[in-house]
């Protein structure tokens, strides 16, 4: 960080040597005050493509001139959607393509592969996860393991940070997961934490599960299209995510799915079934008995819920265009510029909560403050500048390398630098 410097000429110099300053254009900016707002808030929902506009309306033109025939006959066949996302989103993630599918949202994702991955028997009935995880997944661990008759405060095991420490220590994560032995039926931890930053080592954190006979999972609503994964490699058994944030689909945008394929290819292991995920060659001859298709896409209740798909293929085309190898690079070279800036900031009280270890953290930084924050959280939405508030005293910020530039960054500090 110390080959940094605090100047807007600096800055603006890095954006003309960055390559992936031309990807910018290709998003759309709220406005303030007759200028693009300065947006931080990629974490929370990603920008829109310009391209949506342009496929929406080509899908809208599809289904007035095909009707029920816009299934076979749409330039992108609505019956077989769901499969023009499988290769890119195998790229971002570090999947085999049929290991992934794009279908439902984040919490019914989790749920349903819960039930294929819950199911506690001879004394092992406990979930590992950690503490302060995003409150959907602690609901979803709670309900989940009531609905199987044993008490939350017994079966779900919470790892906390040390005291007076914001973030987990990655031994107390596997030491943990070594005492729970043989009682432990699933590790399901978030890739990123929404709150920290943290980014968990999922790589470890898989190998220790296995070594005691659990399953690993992991909700990456926060890590996908921010941190470089590789699941397939890493022998992650299931995973599920959110697109709105990171993957910049539009709010309420389709989840996805990873399931490891030697699960998806078992027609033996158990899933719910729904005529989505049934095997298409039998699929209308609307026959009882559920087939399971190959892969991730067996665990498909519905068909594709096309509209909503819409963005989602703008953005994944963005990506497969810039590349994950890039924006992993810009990313760790951007947050360090905005973490190098703070740090400079004499006139406010606060501390980054996030780990200044690249290694441990994506594009966000966390900011906790001793006093004034939501005053200053104000003051930063008056100046155009959109970030996160997240009580009781933080605001998070991430600098996404896809449309945020080093400029970006150094106004931000400019205008907290004034406060």
């Amino acid at each position: 960080m110390s080959s940094f410097e605090a100047s807007l000429e600096y800055a603006q110099g890095l954006d003309q040597t960055d390559i992936l300053f031309p990807f910018r254009e290709r998003f759309h900016f709220p406005q303030h005050e007759g200028r693009d707002v300065y947006y931080f808030c990629g974490n929370s929902l990603g920008l829109q493509p310009k391209m949506v506009s342009y496929l929406m309306q080509k899908e809208l033109e599809d289904w007035a001139k095909h009707g029920v025939e816009g299934h076979f006959n749409a330039a992108m066949p609505w019956l077989s959607y769901h499969k023009f996302f499988a290769e890119r989103l195998a790229k971002i993630v570090g999947a085999v393509k049929d290991e992934v599918v794009a279908m439902n949202t984040l919490t019914v994702n989790l749920h349903l592969l819960l039930l294929s991955f819950y199911r506690p028997q001879n004394g092992r009935y406990k979930i590992l996860m950690e503490a302060g995880a995003f409150p959907s997944d602690q609901y979803a661990m709670e309900t989940q393991v009531r609905m199987h008759g044993f008490d939350p405060y017994d079966a779900i095991i919470e790892i906390a940070p040390r005291e007076g420490a914001h973030t987990i220590e990655e031994s107390d994560i596997l030491d943990a997961i070594a005492h729970a032995g043989d009682s432990l039926a699933v590790v399901i931890m978030g890739g990123v934490n929404y709150y920290t930053g943290q980014y968990f080592d999922i790589n470890k954190i898989t190998a220790a599960a296995h070594a005691v006979g659990a399953y690993a999972g992991f909700d990456l609503a926060h890590a996908v299209g921010n941190i470089p994964l590789h699941l397939h490699d890493w022998h992650v058994d299931f995973a599920c995510w959110c697109s709105y944030k990171y993957l910049n689909s539009g709010p309420g945008g389709v989840g996805g799915v990873y399931v490891h394929e030697k699960y998806g290819n078992d027609p033996y292991f158990f899933r719910l079934a729904g005529w989505w995920g049934n095997e298409e060659k039998t699929r209308f001859k609307m026959q009882k008995g559920f087939i399971p298709q190959k892969g991730a896409a067996s665990w498909q209740m519905s068909n594709a819920p096309v509209f909503n798909m819409v963005a989602h293929n703008a953005s994944l085309d963005i990506f497969d265009k810039a590349g994950m190898k890039e924006l992993q690079e810009k990313s760790r070279r951007l947050t360090g510029y905005l973490e190098f800036l703070l740090k400079k900031l004499t006139n406010l009280s606060f501390e980054i909560i996030t780990p200044s270890d690249p290694e441990q953290r994506g594009c966000q930084l966390s900011m906790l403050f001793a006093d004034r924050g939501r005053e200053i959280f104000d003051t930063l939405t008056a100046n155009g500048v959109i970030a996160d508030w997240r009580e009781p005293n933080v605001i998070r910020v991430a600098p996404v390398p896809l449309y945020n530039t080093f400029e970006d960054v150094y106004m931000l500090y400019e205008i907290m630098s004034s406060i």
